[in-house]
């Protein structure tokens, strides 16, 4: 079994609705979730738009290689509503991404682990800081903690809504 940390996103419709909705689906379709973050909102990254967005990571127990989750990915977001209308970054209902998978690193041309630019991301440094503050970049060799507090990122991050019925627990075993 595969330890997998996503990282879910959504500035379109009901948010909050779109990221349970997620949570549910990856439940359904890909293992266990062991952990989540509390609910952050931030400015786009990468591109603009008025729309806030909601973002969350889950540490997901998973079966399934990292072929099969990204397949399970795309009907997930399909689902939810996403429509993808360019190759640049763009608004969305639902966004989830492999973060991490274990510490495998690998490079293909549809999916990179670890995801790129997580170093250059607070909307994903925060919320993996929150449910895995020691679990090493397998690739840059620090923790999330160092990344974090080592990012240059300047878009506003800010915590949206507690997570208090799931508290993430320290995963050292990772």
């Amino acid at each position: 079994m595969g330890k997998v940390f996503l990282s879910l996103g959504t500035n379109l419709g009901n948010r909050k609705v779109f990221l349970k909705k997620s949570i549910a689906q990856v439940k359904k379709r890909m293992g266990s979730v062991l952990s989540m973050s509390s609910i952050y909102q931030s400015e786009p990254w990468g591109f603009n738009s008025e729309n806030l967005f909601l973002n969350q990571v889950i540490l997901v127990e998973s079966a399934l290689s990292p072929k099969e989750i990204l397949k399970e990915i795309h009907l997930i977001e399909k689902e939810i509503g996403r429509v993808k209308t360019s190759a640049d970054y763009e608004s969305r209902t639902i966004d989830v991404d492999i973060l991490f998978y274990d510490d495998l690193i690998m490079n293909e041309p549809n999916l990179s682990i670890p995801h790129p630019h997580i170093e250059n991301r607070k909307f994903v440094l925060l919320p993996m800081v929150e449910v895995a503050p020691d679990f090493i970049h397998p690739v840059l060799k620090k923790d999330m903690v160092y990344l974090a507090n080592n990012c240059s990122d300047t878009h506003l991050v800010e915590e949206f809504e507690k997570n208090n019925k799931s508290k993430p627990t320290q995963i050292n075993e990772i």
